[in-house]
């Protein structure tokens, strides 16, 4: 085993101020290490854990950004790279996942304790190969790589205590960044490992030594062969990675549209998929604010990096009383800012990432300028560096404003009052993070509640902690990178299955294309209007469409027949067309934001109630059930009981999982805020038609969703039949809404909607392909079942916390102190 050592700087051409080792003395230097090949993918060979260097694969060249010169080269990957890592780590995840908890607890420890002895190693090497600088590598995210290291070997060690009901995925594909290259593998390897997956990691293109230099340090540790691999390669390597088909979750942090393509890769395989994606986080700073820390805010939110982080802090909005103020302040702390070299302990700022970088900053920098906007800037070193800049006198069209530019470029704008501050901070496609400056605490919490963002951080920006999930909300993607939250993205429920399926060769354009499947609404097997003697009509029941808190029509008029067990017809019941589904989803947005803000104990109420008046209705619920489904009584009258019993089980849980207090080293406190999802369209199976549809939309309403619903397309009486439940008991309109019609129809037009953020679907395979490829529209959340079925009454298949999970959404809210110090 080679022992790395740290010695004095050099100006080393071949390595541009890599330290190494004399070799003379036994040593060989980091240049000399890359050289032989000794980091390339691993593993090539039978053999896993190995460092081979095949024949027939083409070389990447790494280079150093500030000074323009090549670190080393690295082997590029093919398919069959791919394929004997991922069957190595395949492999691996038998004994792997078998292992005890406290096992993999020590493991992660052990590869703690090793990344702390080589930390300057690493703090090197990642600022050599990104061009950051070595003190923002060595204060923050090497520290950060073993705080997540320990974080998560504890949870490997509660594990089983802690997360009863749950198990391990199987083989995670991690790919990970160029703007904090090894940071982001800890995010991503440390909970996959310590719930006991395996892992094969791709890292950027650009950015590779320090995932090399992990999995050498993870060999050093004693890890076991085959448990974390690397392959390296180019972009076309994370696709092969993601679709392929021994990979059982996707973990990925990139850019927006790279996450819309990994989106649309994976529908319909059965991978379970999470996505930290692009942001254009707001800082808002009140003349409630202390100026001068706020400058020094914003310094961290936008320049931190190089303003390379997908929650940089890039509008800057500031209250109009001050705003002046506040700008000549920033303008005289930006002259301060210092630009350098990596490896200059003194700069504040280092290059990005490469020369293509700097000129697609500079193209939106120049775009402002030609629209009349007014640009300061800083002075900068040639080459990769581009200068802190400021951009002001802008409007909320621009494209500066709208579109993440990933570099230094901050652009402010004023607000008037905190209501204006909270629409302009959400007004954007992304929703990943968010400052709040304010010496008022009340204000500070009360915006950062109302901000749609996953992080929003009081009195300071860019704060991370293995403690405190991370990751978005909206096109920021979805999921969660540390923290408990973020163990659920590498487990899944006890009770279910390998979740592994070839996706149907479907054209998707054509998928619920087709209005009305069975026909006109008048046939030969229309239920009669007559009395038995056929003197006098019987008094007709209309089943009409149910949004707002009113039954509709629907928009077309037209009816499908609804049949009975016999096959006789039972109803005509509404079919919903895209207006309709334009007008529900309408009703579900006004509604939501005040059925959220109810307290949970109001929204408990009205559950128990609903359930009360359920309850009354039971003999008739029995009835509707034998009738339409051909169930026995004792199965019907189970399926009531059942039913019933679940509105009270999430009754109970309206006001008891709001959150709770983090432990992060933060001097401060973090708060895990549990909020809704928001608007969630739901398509029930026709499998228990009456439990299935409350075990569904309980969950989402009681967390403080609104729902528009498609009940069973067979048997959708019995949901209609619920809007008079649901009238008397107090729920307001516009919270359950309600459309029948062909499932599949309704649910390509819910899919598409860009203000559904999420789409629950039970139904075929086929239907669970198009949901997960079209939710990549608006990259909302989806949960489907693959055309697999679930036993309803049963507890945690029907009611388990994987429904909590996808009820919910996390946002973390980090409220710093300072006013005392306890010495």
């Amino acid at each position: 085993m080679r022992t790395l050592v740290l010695a004095t700087l050099t100006q080393d051409i071949n390595m541009a101020g890599v330290v190494g080792i004399n070799k003379a003395q036994g040593k060989p230097t980091i240049s000399q290490i890359f050289n032989t090949m000794e980091y390339g993918p691993a593993p090539e060979d039978d053999k896993v854990a190995q460092w081979v260097l095949p024949d027939d694969r083409k070389t990447y060249e790494t280079s150093d950004p500030c000074k323009d010169r090549v670190l080393a080269s690295t082997i590029q990957g093919t398919q069959q790279d791919v394929d004997q890592a991922v069957g190595a780590a395949r492999e691996a995840y038998v004994s792997w996942s078998k292992l005890s908890g406290h096992a993999r607890a020590r493991h992660l420890y052990s590869i703690a304790r090793h990344i702390q002895k080589h930390s300057r190693l690493l703090a090197v090497v990642e600022a050599l190969d990104n061009g950051k600088t070595v003190r923002e590598t060595r204060d923050c995210d090497i520290p950060l790589v073993a705080r997540h290291l320990y974080y998560h070997a504890g949870w490997a060690q509660l594990k089983d205590t802690h997360m009863q009901g749950w198990k391990a995925i199987g083989v995670v594909g991690a790919i990970v960044p160029w703007n904090f290259p090894v940071m982001l593998l800890a995010w991503k390897v440390c909970p996959a490992l310590a719930m006991g997956n395996t892992v094969v990691l791709k890292p950027a293109t650009s950015t590779r030594l320090s995932a090399l230099l992990f999995a050498e340090i993870c060999a050093e540790a004693g890890l076991p062969a085959g448990v974390f691999n690397v392959v390296t390669g180019g972009g076309a390597m994370g696709t092969q990675l993601a679709t392929h088909q021994d990979v059982d979750k996707v973990a990925f942090t990139g850019s927006t549209e790279v996450g819309q393509i990994l989106r649309r890769a994976t529908a319909g395989t059965g991978k379970k998929l999470s996505l930290e994606l692009g942001g254009k986080s707001p800082v808002v700073v009140f003349e409630s604010a202390d100026l001068d820390s706020a400058v020094e805010g914003v310094v961290d939110a936008i320049w931190f990096n190089q303003g390379q982080v997908c929650s940089a802090g890039s509008r800057l909005l500031v209250q109009e009383s001050v705003f002046s103020r506040f700008i000549d302040k920033l303008k005289h702390r930006m002259s301060s800012l210092r630009l350098g070299s990596s490896m200059d302990k003194t700069a504040d700022m280092g290059a990005v990432i490469d020369d293509g970088q700097r000129k697609a900053i500079a193209q939106y920098v120049d775009e402002a300028r030609r629209h009349g906007a007014q640009i300061h800037q800083v002075e900068a070193p040639p080459g990769c560096y581009y200068p802190p800049t400021l951009i002001t006198g802008v409007s909320t069209t621009s494209r500066c404003v709208i579109e993440e530019i990933f570099g230094p470029v901050l652009v402010a704008m004023s607000f008037r009052t905190a209501k204006e501050a909270i629409a302009l901070a959400n007004n954007s496609i992304y929703g990943l993070g968010a400052s709040v400056f304010t010496e008022k605490m009340t204000l500070g919490i009360e915006v950062a509640r109302m901000i749609k963002a996953g992080a929003v951080w009081i009195n300071c920006h860019n704060m991370f902690d293995a403690a405190a999930g991370f990751g978005g909300y909206k096109q920021s993607g979805y999921g969660r990178d540390g923290g408990k939250e973020g163990l659920y993205e590498y487990i899944k429920p006890s009770w279910e299955g390998q979740l592994r399926f070839t996706p149907p060769n479907m054209n998707l354009e054509k998928f619920g294309a087709t209005y009305m499947a069975d026909g006109p609404s008048l046939t030969p097997s229309t239920p009669q209007i007559v009395s038995g003697d056929g003197t006098l009509p019987r008094v007709d029941r209309t089943y009409k469409l149910y949004y707002g808190g009113a039954q509709k029509r629907p928009d077309a008029n037209y009816c499908r027949v609804v049949k009975d067990a016999t096959g006789k017809a039972f109803a005509l019941v509404g079919e919903s067309n895209r207006k309709d589904v334009r007008n529900a989803v309408e009703a579900a947005g006004k509604a939501q934001s005040g059925w959220e803000r109810r307290s949970g104990f109001n929204r408990s109420q009205i559950l128990y109630y609903i359930g009360e008046n359920l309850e009354q209705r039971r003999e008739e619920f029995i009835s509707h059930l034998t009738t339409v489904t051909g169930c026995k009584d004792v199965e019907a009258a189970a399926e009531v009981d059942c039913t019933v019993e679940r509105l009270f089980h999430w009754a109970a849980l309206c006001d008891k999982h709001g959150g709770e207090v983090q432990e992060t080293q933060v001097y401060g406190t973090v708060l895990r805020v549990h909020e809704a999802v928001g608007v969630v369209g739901v398509a029930c199976p026709d499998q228990r038609p009456l439990l299935a549809f409350v075990s569904l939309v309980a969950p989402a309403v009681a967390r403080g969703s609104a729902v528009v619903v498609i009940p069973s397309q067979s048997y959708p009486t019995l949901a209609l039949s619920l809007y008079q439940v649901l009238e008397t008991s107090d729920l307001p309109g516009g919270v359950i809404n309600i459309l029948t019609g062909n499932t599949d129809h309704i649910t390509k037009y819910l899919t598409e909607h860009q203000d559904i953020q999420a789409m629950w679907y039970f139904g075929s395979l086929a239907g669970s392909k198009f949901v997960e490829h079209t939710s990549a529209v608006n990259l909302k959340r989806t949960w489907v079942n693959y055309g697999q079925q679930r036993n309803w009454a049963d507890q945690d298949e029907g009611a388990g916390q994987e429904f909590l999970y996808q009820a919910t959404q996390v946002k973390n809210v980090w409220l710093t102190a300072g006013d005392i110090f306890a010495n």
